[in-house]
């Protein structure tokens, strides 16, 4: 991954020096297990400890590059340049166990280094979600179906739904996370002809990981995919809230924007600009971080106990989609934790079309005062309509500049032009009173639609 997109604690995972070090204590810890079997010198395993274990400078690095020159092969380019700090006893390194063993078993250590800290980065985003939730628990705005404008709902269920969507994805990277975290050593096709079923035990316990019960000559990769297709998952919820984000900051919106600081430009060209230009870095970033479950899953179709088509791919997946992911998660909390919120303009937005967005409340007490749900929703849905009619826009004529009659006319007058029309059809006067509907739609309408949000807040946060 570039350096652009990518953060030092999770590159470092991906680095030659770690990838080497985890080789060497694979090694060693199965020159310890051999030791304790019987199977070679006490001594040697020793040696491999006090000789071997220095850290992979450049300069080291460079030789094994060098040796892989010529080798072909960069397992026994490591284990030669080990037996050259080793000396004698480095002949009993790599007892039994084939290329894979190390292989796999490197790379499960290095995924759940890297899960570890991409379980650290949901939590941090966890909190920041949390935090905004609570602060804007209450505070009340159009909820949108097909980005059309639908019923009232608050900032808080959205940063809440968002906090319950990640707190999902947290656990399944957890899952996740346990399940890659296998070792094995068992040899050539995975039979442990030439290795002890102790060694791989001793190894597994020494790096967190526990055996792999059926390996062949390598860990099966449906576990690997399970690994990216989760982190794909929280990828997707992740452009969740950078597309929410970047629809609430649109200019004919502006409930809400991404933090712009001090001496920031939005455009080269136009001086006035203010681009949501983190949330849409992080929808690309989510299209890399997917990019990877497709050939994650084609990995898992090997040729018998092993061939090497799925190890190219992992090179490349398995460093950029979580140096990817870390470093998309780490912006996700800062824009979350910086959002600029416009209660106002949220208000603004709910209040602008004549209190349409209590149409279904309408509907429903006509329903529960014997109007049929038909005749009900031809009522309100007609009255509606006319709401529509008299801001200038006519469904069914959209060419067209609608003309109003006096009744129409007079419904610019007023601010809830929902009530003003119903009250105005004698149709449903016949089944509601103006003083029964005026009730229905006074000054608490948008308690009404909120009245049940403690109840949400305490299934996500347990608490209200």
């Amino acid at each position: 991954m570039i350096p652009r997109y990518s953060r030092p604690e999770m590159t470092s995972i991906w680095e030659p020096a770690n990838k080497f070090r985890i080789w060497f204590e694979i090694e060693a810890h199965a020159c310890d297990a051999q030791a304790a079997l019987g199977v070679i010198p006490a001594a040697a395993a020793k040696a491999v400890w006090e000789k071997g274990q220095k850290p992979y400078t450049d300069e080291r690095i460079a030789r094994i590059d060098e040796i892989e020159m010529e080798t072909k092969h960069d397992m026994i380019a490591f284990l030669t340049e080990l037996a050259e700090h080793v000396g004698e006893e480095a002949r009993f390194v790599h007892q039994g166990m084939t290329s894979s063993d190390v292989l796999d078993t490197c790379l499960a250590v290095q995924m759940t280094q890297a899960a570890d800290i991409l379980i650290e980065n949901l939590d941090e985003l966890l909190d920041a979600l949390k935090t905004r939730a609570m602060e804007t628990k209450t505070m009340a705005c159009i909820g949108r179906s097909h980005g059309i404008h639908a019923e009232p709902t608050t900032m808080g269920l959205k940063f809440a739904r968002f906090y319950a969507e990640f707190q999902r994805g947290k656990a399944r990277l957890i899952a996740a996370r346990a399940d890659i975290a296998t070792c094995a050593i068992s040899g050539a096709v995975g039979t442990f002809a030439n290795v002890d079923p102790r060694v791989e035990e001793h190894v597994a316990e020494k790096l967190g990981l526990t055996p792999e019960p059926v390996s062949t000559q390598v860990i099966p990769r449906d576990r690997h995919a399970a690994f990216f297709a989760v982190l794909a998952v929280i990828a997707s919820s992740m452009e969740n809230i950078a597309t929410e984000i970047r629809h609430l900051q649109r200019t004919e919106v502006r409930e809400a924007q991404e933090y712009f600081a001090p001496g920031q430009k939005g455009s080269s060209a136009m001086p006035h600009k203010r681009n949501p230009i983190l949330t849409e870095n992080l929808t690309g970033m989510a299209r890399i971080v997917r990019m990877a479950v497709i050939p994650a899953l084609e990995n898992v179709a090997l040729w018998h106990e092993r061939d090497i088509s799925h190890s190219s791919v992992e090179r490349m997946i398995a460093p950029d989609s979580t140096i990817t992911l870390n470093f998309a998660l780490k912006r996700l909390t800062s824009t979350v934790a910086k959002l600029v919120v416009y209660p106002d303009n949220m208000m603004e937005q709910l209040n602008n079309f004549g209190g349409i967005h209590d149409a279904q409340r309408v509907l429903l007490f006509l329903t529960q005062n014997d109007v049929s749900r038909e005749d009900a929703y031809k009522i309100v849905q007609r009255n509606a309509m006319l709401v529509w009619k008299s801001f200038g826009i006519d469904p069914d004529n959209p060419d067209s500049t609608p003309e109003l009659n006096a009744i129409e006319q007079g419904a610019t007058e007023h601010d809830n032009r929902l009530f003003y029309f119903l009250s105005h059809d004698d149709e449903l006067k016949k089944a509601l009173s103006v003083e029964d509907l005026q009730s229905l739609l006074d000054e608490d309408s948008i308690d009404y639609h909120t009245k049940r949000v403690d109840v949400i807040f305490k299934r996500v946060f347990g608490e209200g």
